[in-house]
């Protein structure tokens, strides 16, 4: 492990001599070396070429999946912070209803945490024309 020390003190270039010297030798990435991305995927390049086809494609179908799982993780994130910000939107307009007109009945509450973003900016922007409830029923029965 000296050797890995002094590699890392010398820098970038160092660090890819001791790769090339010793990628044949090294089983997993050390800590050092998989600082530098470029060296972790070309050591990962190298462990493939020793693999059977059979392993080849396990390891691609294991890519593949990995693929997918972060694709569906990165679609329910994003979905989740659109539902956030849709029911933060109806949160405040029903507020600021509320304070316009007073109670409101749970159904007309219900109608507005059901509207698209699009809709709540809509309704935030134009409830301050309706002079009664009645008229916010109307709009929203319109949508």
């Amino acid at each position: 492990m000296e050797k890995i020390d002094i590699y890392a003190e010398n820098g970038l270039s160092d660090k890819w001599i001791y790769f090339l010297k010793e990628a044949t030798s090294l089983d997993s990435i050390p800590e050092i070396l998989g600082e530098v991305l470029e060296i972790e995927k070309a050591l990962n390049i190298a462990n493939k070429i020793n693999m059977t086809a059979e392993e080849l494609d396990i390891v691609d179908r294991r890519g593949m999946l990995m693929q997918d799982e972060r694709g569906r993780i990165t679609y329910a994130k994003q979905q989740g912070e659109q539902r956030g910000e849709q029911k933060g939107r109806a949160q405040l307009v029903i507020r600021l209803i509320k304070k316009r007109f007073g109670e409101i009945p749970e159904a007309i509450i219900s109608q507005i945490e059901d509207l698209s973003v699009v809709d709540l900016d809509n309704l935030g922007e134009g409830f301050l024309d309706f002079n009664s409830l009645e008229y916010l029923l109307s709009w929203l029965q319109e949508r």
